[in-house]
C-alpha cells in the first residue's frame, strides 16, 4: 500500500520534474538534455556496442561512485569473460567519468541513465536491458526498483554499502517503504561494521561487512606523473619551488570561507597582519609559511565560473586548469589556480603537499579522503565528515589526516604544516600505509555477491 501511493505521488510529480530536468538542471549544466527519454525507460538498441553478450548490471549514481567502482568492474569482467556490463548513472558528470571505464574495456560495456523509480520505467528498464544480475553502489534504495527487479528474479545487491546515521534517521520515518525494498536484496556489502547495523536496524537481512572498495582503486600513473610534472611549473619569482594547498571538491559557500581565511597569506601578509616584513618573517617564524598556491577544485563542474568570481572578488590573481593543455607552468604571482577539469583529481592530489577535504566546513558530510591517502597526500578535514566517519576516524588516527574546526582553523594548520616539511613526510607516509592496510575489500564484495 505504501509503495503503490509512493508510486502515486511520482507520478504526479512527473511534470514538475521534467520541467526540473530540462530547465532548472539543464540550464546550468546543458548535459541534462541528452539521453532523456532513459530517464522514463525508453532506450536505444544496444547490442551494435556489446554484441550479444549477457549483461551484469551495476549502477553507479555519480562521479565519486562511478570512481569508486572501477575496481569492481575489472574485476567483474575480468571474472566473466563472456558477459558485457550495463553501467548506469543518474548525473551527466557520472556518465562522461564511466566512458573513461567503456575506453579502457572496448566493446565490453554499454552506459545508459537508470530509469526514475516508476513502476513503468523499472519494468522496461529490465525488460530492455534482461540483466542476470545488478549491482547498485553506496545508498541507493528505489523501492519500485527493488520490487522490478525480485519479480523479474533478477538478484540484486547493495555493494561498497554506507548509511550514516543521519541518513538512517530519516529512511527510519519511511520505514515502511523502504524496509521490504532493503529485504528483497539478496545481500548487501556493507564498509563497516557501523553500516551495516544501522542496514539491519531497518530490516536488512543478509549483511556482510566487507570493506571499502575504493581503497582497491589505484591512482592512474599518467595522472601522477602529470600532477608531479605541474609541481616543476609552480615556481616563485626567486624560482624556488612554491607549495600548493589544495581544497578538494569543495561545496557551495566554502570557497567564500576559505578565500576570506586565506586571502592575507596568499597576498604575503604575515601573521601580525604586515605584508611588508613578511619574507623576513617567514626566514625566522617557522609558523610563518612561505605564501602557497591554492589549487581550487570545485565539486561540481558547473559552479566553475561562479567559484572564479570569487576569487576576483577577493582581488586575487587567478589562473585556469582549462586555459593550459597538459602540463601547467603559471606565472610566478598566480595565486590561486582553478582546478576546473574533469578526471584529474589525482594529479592534483600528486601535486599537493597538502589537502583540504571540501564538503566537511558546511554540513554537507564531506568527500572521501581515500583517493588523497592512495596520492600519498596529506588531509585536513572539517568538523563535518558524517559521510565517511569511519574512513576519516581511521585515517586520523594513523596519522593521515587532521581535523579542523572551521575555515580559519584550517588556514593556522596548513601554515603551520607547510612550515614543517617532517611533520608532512610523516604525514605522506602514513597516508600510503592507511591505503595500503585497507585494500581487499573488491574481492570480499564479490565473494558475497556471487555466494549463490
Amino acid at each position: 500500500m505504501l509503495r503503490a501511493l509512493y508510486s502515486a505521488a511520482f507520478t504526479l510529480a512527473q511534470p514538475l520534474l521534467h520541467a526540473r530536468l530540462l530547465f532548472w538542471r539543464a540550464r546550468r549544466q546543458p548535459e541534462y538534455r541528452e539521453h532523456v527519454g532513459e530517464r522514463w525507460g525508453h532506450y536505444p538498441d544496444h547490442h551494435a556496442q556489446v554484441g550479444e553478450r549477457p549483461l551484469l548490471w551495476l549502477h553507479a549514481v555519480s562521479v565519486g561512485e562511478t570512481r569508486a567502482a572501477a575496481p569492481l568492474i575489472d574485476a567483474l569482467l575480468a571474472a566473466h569473460p563472456q558477459h558485457a556490463l550495463l553501467l548506469t548513472h543518474m548525473t551527466p558528470t557520472g556518465r562522461a567519468t564511466g566512458a573513461e571505464l567503456v575506453a579502457r574495456h572496448p566493446g565490453r560495456i554499454v552506459q545508459a541513465y537508470l530509469p526514475y523509480d516508476l513502476p513503468g520505467a523499472c519494468a522496461r528498464f529490465f525488460a530492455h536491458f534482461q540483466p542476470e544480475r545488478g549491482l547498485i553502489m553506496e545508498t541507493e534504495i528505489w523501492p519500485n526498483l527493488c520490487a522490478a527487479a525480485a519479480a523479474r528474479g533478477v538478484p540484486l545487491a547493495l555493494v561498497n554499502a554506507r548509511l550514516s546515521a543521519r541518513s538512517a534517521a530519516g529512511y527510519a520515518r519511511i520505514r515502511g517503504l523502504i524496509e521490504p525494498a532493503l529485504a528483497s536484496l539478496s545481500v548487501i556489502a556493507a564498509q563497516t561494521e557501523a553500516d551495516a547495523e544501522r542496514l539491519r536496524a531497518l530490516g536488512a537481512r543478509r549483511v556482510v561487512v566487507c570493506g571499502n572498495i575504493k581503497f582497491d582503486v589505484t591512482p592512474a600513473p599518467d595522472k601522477l606523473a602529470l600532477g608531479a610534472a605541474w609541481k616543476t611549473g609552480f615556481v616563485s619569482a626567486d624560482g624556488a619551488t612554491r607549495p600548493v594547498l589544495l581544497a578538494a571538491s569543495t561545496r557551495d559557500g566554502e570557497e567564500a570561507l576559505l578565500l576570506d581565511a586565506l586571502s592575507g597569506w596568499l597576498a604575503g601578509v604575515n601573521a601580525s597582519g604586515s605584508a611588508a616584513d613578511a619574507t623576513a618573517n617567514s626566514a625566522t617564524n617557522e609558523a610563518d609559511a612561505a605564501p602557497p598556491l591554492l589549487l581550487l577544485v570545485p565539486r561540481h563542474p558547473q559552479r566553475f565560473d561562479e567559484v572564479a568570481a570569487l576569487v576576483a572578488e577577493r582581488g586575487l590573481s587567478l589562473a585556469r586548469r582549462s586555459s593550459f593543455a597538459g602540463a601547467v607552468a603559471l606565472p610566478p604571482g598566480t595565486q590561486v589556480l582553478l582546478g576546473d577539469s574533469m578526471g584529474e583529481m589525482a594529479a592534483y592530489y600528486a601535486t599537493a603537499d597538502l589537502a583540504l577535504i571540501g564538503g566537511s566546513l558546511l554540513p554537507f558530510g564531506a568527500q572521501n579522503l581515500i583517493e588523497a591517502a592512495a596520492c600519498g597526500c596529506p588531509t585536513l578535514v572539517g568538523p563535518h565528515s558524517f559521510n565517511f566517519a569511519q574512513a576519516t576516524a581511521d585515517a586520523i588516527a594513523a596519522g593521515a589526516a587532521r581535523r579542523v574546526a572551521d575555515a580559519a582553523d584550517a588556514a593556522n594548520t596548513a601554515r603551520a604544516l607547510l612550515a614543517d616539511e617532517k611533520a608532512l613526510a610523516l604525514m605522506r607516509e602514513c597516508a600510503l600505509a592507511f591505503s595500503r592496510a585497507h585494500r581487499g575489500a573488491t574481492a570480499r564484495t564479490l565473494a558475497a555477491v556471487f555466494a549463490d
